[in-house]
């Protein structure tokens, strides 16, 4: 919890005060009224090829998952995580009071407005992790960007050159949904349910498996690199999917009116995501990366012909 929870109840005037406190007249709770303003993210129409990409991007959108995409530099793994807020659910009041909440405890409250943007948090690489994961002095503990995230994504472009007990302190928030900040004064518990979205170079060049260049030093040159994202962190991800590069004499990628817009592809996802709060009802939860085992015997057990598929 954020804060226990209060009535409000509203008068007009004095008068109306007057009324309630002696029994004659019953004030009721305001009416919340939340405008929409609308944002200009980045479409994924205006982005060429890569539909295996985009398609992975709308499965973890739709269920909530984590996604690790690796490929050479230059193949649009950061303008395809910029498009992701395009296509993403609005959130609901409650997401919008925790965000808030969560927003003006870190000391970024504008002008007293609503947080209504879904967050999507971008840190750079050089992030210690004090700014990651929260911290403070004394019991001043704020918020770190994966607090900031919560009900969001979290965006890491470039996972390997984080510091690598930065990365590894992901763990218990990618399982938990919370974060737990213990200090010589303060032990503080954040939310922290947050989508984590990352990409990474297959190599410190990043040309191994490249068509039209080559990484000089392989094999060692990968698994350096990859070594430095850990077993658990890589098994936090639902979905790894491969961005290749571009045939550029591909002259079909002219046409940009053969490319899906994110209008269309958020629709599916608004679909898909009320398939899944209706599918768990009850179970305070709303999308299928928070499925614990029974849950997942339950409704993910494939059929017959799933697992002859799978054989």
């Amino acid at each position: 919890m954020l804060g226990r929870v209060i009535n409000i109840l509203v008068a007009g005037n004095l008068i109306e005060l007057v009324n309630h406190f002696k029994g004659s007249q019953v004030l009721t709770p305001p009416e919340a009224k939340l405008q929409d303003e609308p944002i200009n993210y980045p479409d994924f129409k205006d982005i060429k090829g890569q539909k295996i990409a985009k398609r992975a991007l709308e499965i973890a959108a739709s269920g909530g998952h984590n996604l690790l995409m690796f490929g050479p530099p230059r193949t649009g793994k950061s303008r395809l995580t910029a498009c992701l807020p395009s296509i993403l659910p609005k959130m609901s009041t409650k997401e919008i009071l925790e965000c808030s909440t969560i927003t003006s405890i870190a000391g970024k409250f504008l002008d007293g407005k609503l947080t209504k943007a879904r967050p999507f948090r971008t840190p750079h690489h050089s992030c210690s992790l004090a700014a990651m994961v929260g911290g403070g002095v004394g019991k001043k503990v704020k918020p770190g960007e994966i607090t900031l995230a919560h009900n969001g994504v979290l965006c890491l472009d470039e996972l390997p050159e984080f510091p690598q007990h930065v990365i590894d302190a992901l763990r218990q928030p990618i399982e938990n949904g919370e974060i737990l900040i213990s200090g010589s004064n303060a032990h503080i518990k954040y939310p922290a349910n947050f989508q984590l979205i990352a990409a990474m170079n297959p190599c410190k060049c990043g040309y191994l498996g490249d068509p039209y260049k080559e990484c000089m030093k392989a094999p060692k040159c990968a698994s350096d690199y990859q070594m430095k994202v850990s077993g658990p962190i890589m098994d936090g991800f639902d979905l790894h999917i491969e961005v290749s590069s571009i045939n550029v004499y591909n002259y079909d990628l002219i046409d940009y009116s053969s490319e899906e817009n994110s209008k269309d592809i958020a629709a599916r996802v608004k679909k898909v995501r009320l398939i899944q709060e209706k599918r768990y009802e009850g179970y305070n939860i709303k999308t299928n990366n928070r499925l614990d085992r029974q849950l997942l015997i339950d409704y993910a057990m494939p059929a017959d012909e799933g697992r002859d598929l799978l054989e």
